[in-house]
């Protein structure tokens, strides 16, 4: 499980121009908008379950956890791997994950080891294929661009899909 941010100030990573002639890019003005995502990745399907959260804290990762567990994996015994950002370790959010303990083993990552995390692999994904090199008109259409190549990652068999290695 982890959080990332998506915004309305995309990356540009690659782009062809003449020689000599810089591409210029619209941008947009006014207040910087953002979205919170939280995600999980399921290592048997590939799959990932996201949900847009209000704001990065403890309240609605308890929200994300309760959505996650009840609705997504009602039955189901969870690994559920966390990074160490303060709010996962928080009283709120441990007496959360404690409702679940007959069914959710939570594993912490070392400190400053977020490449140990697929999901990591996945944002990167996502941010190049759905942000990079975009301009959306609204925070509206980048959250629906994002959650269309979501759609492509849970379907396994489409050209979109990032699929991990699991040989070792």
């Amino acid at each position: 499980m982890d959080e990332t941010t998506i915004g309305l100030i995309y990356p540009i990573l690659k782009c062809w121009m003449k020689l000599g002639q810089q591409k210029v890019l619209p941008m947009m003005t006014g207040k910087r908008s953002y979205q919170y995502l939280a995600g999980v990745f399921n290592w048997h399907t590939e799959e990932i379950h996201c949900q847009p959260l209000g704001a990065m804290n403890s309240e609605a990762v308890i929200g994300y956890f309760e959505w996650l567990f009840t609705e997504i994996y009602p039955t189901q015994t969870v690994v559920l791997v966390l990074d160490n950002a303060s709010f996962h370790h928080s009283y709120a959010v441990q007496a959360a994950l404690s409702l679940f303990e007959d069914r959710v083993l939570v594993l912490w990552l070392p400190p400053y080891s977020p490449d140990m995390n697929p999901i990591e692999r996945f944002w990167k994904h996502l941010k190049a294929n759905a942000c990079a090199n975009k301009l959306y008109q609204s925070l509206e259409q980048l959250v629906t661009g994002v959650f269309d190549l979501i759609a492509c990652q849970n379907q396994a068999d489409h050209e979109l899909r990032l699929s991990f290695c699991k040989d070792f």
